[in-house]
């Protein structure tokens, strides 16, 4: 006859099932993008609420709502390019103030090519038409990474810290753009609007569709690439990195680099918007909205962590914000200290989370 087993001798212990509670503040402590999503909601409903539900039908409400969305997307969508830029450049440990200056320089530079008047470029040399604006596009890009090389040369090789370079680089672009361009009157041909302009399905979303591009590109960059990884790395021990073989300077003059690409991109979609821009306006603060942006969405400030994900939720969320603001007929110098005052919460967040 078998002996009889111990009741419970074998059995393991039963596992605790966490409770929607726990799981959520699991979730919210140790996963920033969910947080960051969980704060755009909660921006969304809000502005849902504010929008209110007074119309006649559902379908009258829901155009209404929609229509509001792309205006916030499509007003936002340059900025919105700048910041994931940003993101690379804050993840390297470096920090770009010139990006507006570069927007303004490079933006004239566009004008001055298109210019159907008598001071145009390329009209001059008989250049016209698609030609000249596919040209275009093409110079101005060129110009763009030109200009943020230039950057990353003074950072890497003149060993300036970011934020002399940069700050120096923001003041000679605006300068010299408002000296040469001073009383200058463009006239931009109609079909360059077209590239913010076209319509689909009688929505003009083609700013936005350029943001979703370049944001799927960039995720990919950082997810997927030797890149990527390597500017993780420069921006979490540059001399550890230097030791893994990693060429630190090629990899912040890339991040540059790409930088004013990104925003010669901003410049084009800015003015095939309007048909011009101010230069003594233009550009003033995009900076700071660039930093807030990927800081919000969980740019580690000191660099080595970033999410371009993350940085396309927080423009969001500052673009809603915004638009809360200016819905409640907030005073526009008060809604910047609202945004600082986002910005610093966020930060306080991100070290609160590294002493945990």
């Amino acid at each position: 006859m078998k002996p009889e087993l111990e009741q419970g001798s074998n059995s393991t212990p039963p596992v605790k099932k966490r409770t929607f509670v726990e799981w959520f503040k699991n979730r919210w402590s140790n996963d920033p993008l969910f947080s960051i999503l969980i704060a755009l909601i909660i921006m969304v409903i809000l502005q849902t609420l504010t929008l209110g539900f007074d119309y006649d039908s559902f379908g009258e409400w829901f155009q209404a709502w929609s229509n509001n969305w792309l205006n916030i997307l499509r007003n936002n969508a340059g900025i919105g390019i700048v910041a994931l830029g940003m993101t690379f450049v804050i993840m390297t440990g470096g920090i770009d103030l010139a990006v507006g200056s570069t927007l303004v320089i490079t933006g004239a530079f566009s004008m001055y090519l298109l210019d159907t008047g008598a001071q145009g470029i390329l009209g001059a040399v008989g250049i016209t038409g698609v030609p000249a604006i596919i040209l275009t596009v093409i110079l101005v890009m060129a110009f763009g990474y030109l200009l943020g090389s230039l950057i990353g040369v003074t950072v890497t090789k003149g060993m300036v810290p970011p934020f002399i370079a940069t700050l120096g680089a923001m003041m000679i672009f605006r300068s010299v753009t408002q000296h040469f361009a001073q009383g200058y009157n463009t006239t931009v041909p109609t079909e360059f609007l077209q590239i913010s302009s076209f319509k689909i399905g009688n929505y003009m979303i083609m700013p936005i569709i350029y943001w979703i591009i370049i944001a799927a590109i960039l995720y990919y960059v950082s997810k997927r690439t030797t890149f990527g990884r390597q500017i993780i790395a420069v921006g979490s021990n540059e001399k550890a990195a230097k030791l893994s073989g990693v060429n630190v300077d090629k990899v912040k003059l890339r991040v540059y680099a790409l930088m004013g690409l990104l925003v010669s991109i901003a410049a084009i979609i800015q003015v095939s918007r309007i048909g011009s821009m101010d230069f003594s306006n233009a550009g003033r603060g995009m900076e700071m909205d660039a930093i807030a942006a990927a800081v919000v969405g969980g740019t580690n400030m000191l660099g080595g962590r970033g999410f371009i994900l993350g940085t396309v939720y927080g423009m969001l969320i500052i673009a809603v914000m915004n638009n809360l603001l200016n819905l409640f007929g907030v005073p526009p110098f008060l809604r910047e200290a609202f945004k600082g005052i986002i910005v610093i919460v966020a930060v306080l967040l991100q070290r609160k989370e590294k002493n945990a």
